[in-house]
């Protein structure tokens, strides 16, 4: 009991867990799941004043990417809190655009940082049904109702099309990180935008990074040495994850937000 009381003492930095692809899927890294964590966790940092984000994300959705980005920034704006994202492994495509929330980035020298561009992906199935002797039937009001169509030859305007819709979204996200990064970029914009992944060493010398670090020593540098991290991610999909909530719970949760220090508790049932 001692030491638990001991525990609760030390400084408490929220960090926010942004771990995974980013989709709209339910349960996934985006806006729907986050809203609350990040409320919460800007809400616990009322005496820190720091949120830090604890990103390992290969990317996903733009459009989740810039909802979980712009949620992340309307409450550090609103609170006057300042943001530091911390990439692990993986920091890339919406991954990178996620960090980009943070005021400051750190990630390791072999961290995988960058990958500024859109994708599309398709596949045409032409010749095979073709030799199986399958015929494709699609009826649609409107000449362009199927755009790239599996199942028939790939049309020169579809592909302009396509190509103009994600140019269109590669220019938010070049938008983006130039407005957070600002005159922090170094050198040639074709070479930082270009889609390219970098190690942390690269990314740090084109100015996509500010420094190197890890969470543990983020969350000592902004709460103090004996700091350490109050975590908000996700609850855990099991066999308590799938009941109702309990009295306990709410119980838990109403101390939690009269009480701000009263975490240890809270934190762990949250996490079952």
């Amino acid at each position: 009991m001692l030491q638990w009381l001991l525990f609760r003492r030390r400084p408490l930095v929220p960090v926010i867990r942004l771990h995974g692809l980013i989709s709209a899927r339910g349960g996934s890294l985006n806006s729907e799941t986050y809203a609350p964590l990040v409320k919460r966790a800007f809400r616990a940092a009322r005496k820190c004043r720091h949120v830090v984000l604890d990103i390992d994300c290969p990317g996903g959705s733009p459009v989740q990417s810039h909802l979980v980005a712009t949620l992340i920034r309307r409450h550090a704006d609103k609170a006057g809190v300042k943001v530091l994202a911390v990439i692990q492994d993986v920091g890339a495509s919406g991954g990178y655009w996620l960090a980009c929330a943070g005021d400051e980035i750190v990630a390791t020298p072999m961290s995988i940082v960058g990958s500024i561009g859109v994708l599309g992906r398709s596949f045409g199935v032409v010749s095979l049904i073709e030799r199986l002797g399958i015929e494709a039937r699609t009826h649609t009001a409107g000449v362009n109702k199927v755009r790239l169509d599996p199942f028939k030859p790939e049309r020169v305007e579809d592909v302009e099309f396509a190509k103009k819709m994600l140019d269109e979204v590669h220019d938010r996200f070049k938008d983006w990180v130039r407005t957070r990064r600002g005159d922090r970029l170094v050198g040639d914009e074709a070479t930082i935008f270009d889609g390219s992944w970098f190690a942390g060493t690269r990314a740090r010398e084109l100015g996509l990074l500010d420094g190197f670090g890890d969470l543990d020593e983020v969350v000592r540098r902004v709460g103090g040495d004996r700091a350490v991290a109050r975590v908000f991610r996700p609850r855990r999909r099991g066999f308590l994850g799938r009941l109702p909530r309990s009295a306990l719970y709410a119980v838990l949760e109403a101390i939690d937000e009269q009480h701000g220090r009263v975490t240890t508790v809270v934190d762990w049932y949250r996490s079952r």
